[in-house]
């Protein structure tokens, strides 16, 4: 186990790449904003799905979710239709319009990270790639944690 003073350091780093999430909300289009981005890429990774599942993996609130995907539906990114499993529910899909849109956000991301990270080598953004997806694995789902209290 690390010593105190290593998640002390940790903690700071973690708080500090608030810059970087704020570098990339700056490069969406304005009618995009960071949590309409966080609907298309979890949509385009994963595949259609209903409403409860992306609320699941954006680890937010149905209320915020329900929000979300209004916003993306109304730009015509993302489409409801009915579930033929459950009537009641909706599953949710990309658009030819918002494939297009994630494609270009895809591409400001890479081109974001290339320019900030061009004397890094292939090894180290690879090792930071690694450890941030360890990171995330290791603290899970926020929400599972938030009642329970380190010992």
């Amino acid at each position: 186990m690390a010593e105190r003073s290593q998640y002390e350091e940790l903690a700071r780093q973690i708080s500090a790449v608030g810059a970087v999430k704020r570098s990339l909300a700056r490069i969406l289009p304005v009618e995009c904003p960071s949590g309409s981005a966080a609907v298309l890429a979890l949509v385009g990774r994963h595949g259609e799905m209903r409403m409860s599942r992306l609320a699941e993996l954006l680890a937010v609130d149905m209320s915020v979710t329900s929000r979300h995907v209004a916003h993306v539906v109304e730009r015509g990114w993302l489409e409801r239709s009915p579930d033929p499993d459950d009537r009641r529910s909706r599953i949710l899909r990309l658009t030819p319009a918002g494939e297009d849109l994630l494609d270009t956000l895809g591409r400001r991301t890479t081109d974001m990270f290339a320019h900030y990270l061009e004397d890094w080598s292939d090894d180290e953004v690879g090792q930071l790639s690694a450890m941030l997806a360890r990171l995330r694995e290791s603290v899970g789902d926020c929400r599972a944690h938030a009642t329970r209290t380190p010992a």
